[in-house]
């Protein structure tokens, strides 16, 4: 409400609501998408019984209700800074006194401690679940490697869908958090680069100067407790690691039929 007050006051127009009915469109893809991947786990696997079925139901649901909210925030977010830098550019075609652009500045800085605040808020639940996603797609992508030599069997399919699964969700929650933070510095930074300073006031020029060190300066990562920013860099270090895990994992397996060759040669003899 107090950004909603303080936009108002700086555009003299009311905040557009623009949500409408996709947080239900979202809930009910995801709870399809979830029950879809458990029907194809539990057909899949055949020596899993149903009530063994019911816990992984409620980890899987949990898991993408979670990132449909991440989803909705961070979308949120990346388009209320879409539309405040599109009246902010506006505003600079007919800028008035220096204090507008300082109105705007605070406006800003708002925006970024809510994308702060909404990192810190979902830190410790998105911390469980990058993690968990991190280790689901460790252990079924090596189940699937450890079937070649006995070549793949019905089984493959339902851990090939939850790998595949868990890594798009995995990238979905870091390229939304990359775009909320995106849209917050870079759409700001654009419409204050490109400012002709000219024609200007002395204040108003100070003002945007203050403003561009504003936006170098004032963190806008969703960072999650303090731990690490969620962005597409996470992805790609989650994916290094992960590697480098199945490399070591791979090579102990490949391991073991020599360690058990080798002794019983030696019990032979």
């Amino acid at each position: 409400m107090a950004f909603e007050k303080v936009y108002f006051k700086v555009t003299k127009k009311r905040f557009k609501r623009f949500l409408r009915n996709k947080p239900l469109i979202v809930t009910i893809g995801l709870l399809i998408l979830a029950t879809a991947n458990m029907t194809v786990t539990h057909v899949t696997m055949v020596h899993f019984k149903l009530l063994q079925i019911i816990p992984f139901c409620y980890i899987n649901i949990i898991t993408y209700i979670l990132g449909g909210i991440w989803y909705l925030y961070c979308n949120l977010i990346g388009e209320t800074a879409t539309i405040i830098a599109t009246d902010f550019a506006l505003a600079l075609r007919n800028i008035g006194p220096a204090s507008q652009v300082a109105n705007y500045r605070s406006l800003w800085m708002m925006l970024s401690k809510i994308t702060r605040d909404v990192g810190n808020a979902f830190g410790c639940a998105m911390t469980f679940l990058c993690l968990y996603l991190f280790l689901i797609i460790t252990l079924t992508i090596y189940g699937l490697l450890s079937q070649i030599q006995e070549g793949f069997g019905i089984k493959d399919i339902g851990l090939a869908i939850t790998a595949l699964f868990a890594g798009a969700m995995l990238f979905f929650i870091s390229n939304e958090a990359h775009y909320a933070s995106n849209c917050v510095r870079v759409q700001f930074q654009k419409k204050l680069l490109l400012v002709e300073l000219t024609w200007m006031t002395e204040d108003a020029q100070q003002e945007i100067n203050m403003f561009i060190r504003a936006t170098e300066m004032s963190p806008t990562d969703m960072i999650l407790v303090g731990f690490f920013a969620v962005n597409r860099t996470l992805f790609k270090s989650l994916i290094a690691t992960m590697v480098t895990y199945l490399v070591v994992l791979l090579q102990f397996q490949i391991s073991i039929p020599e360690d058990q060759e080798s002794s019983t040669n030696s019990t032979n003899i």
